[in-house]
């Protein structure tokens, strides 16, 4: 079975009507045929950031982002580090 995905529209429809109509959770979520655990999710996505809420497929947020170019620039450093460690040693060694 493939997994469902969902547009951006799509959640923020599903939300305003949990939200703004006053529909339950639970009556939104079978209506929407969505497991209410998904829509709970949603309804607190959006709560918590509405701008960065559903960035899309293959989108990271704002902070996210700078996380993953934080790593690379760690692995980066770190990969730069080991070849000096690696040259110090080759140049004592020769020096002995």
């Amino acid at each position: 079975m493939a997994r469902r995905t969902f547009s951006r529209e799509f959640k923020l429809e599903a939300v305003r009507l949990v939200q703004d109509r006053g529909v339950s959770v639970a009556q939104a979520a079978r209506d929407l045929d969505l497991h209410e655990n998904m829509l709970r999710k949603w309804v607190k996505d959006l709560a918590s950031d509405p701008q960065g809420a559903f960035p899309g497929h293959g989108q990271m947020k704002a902070d996210q982002l700078e996380i993953e170019r934080l790593r690379r620039e760690v692995a980066k450093l770190k990969a730069e580090r080991d070849i000096l460690k690696k040259a110090a040693a080759y140049f004592a060694k020769d020096s002995l």
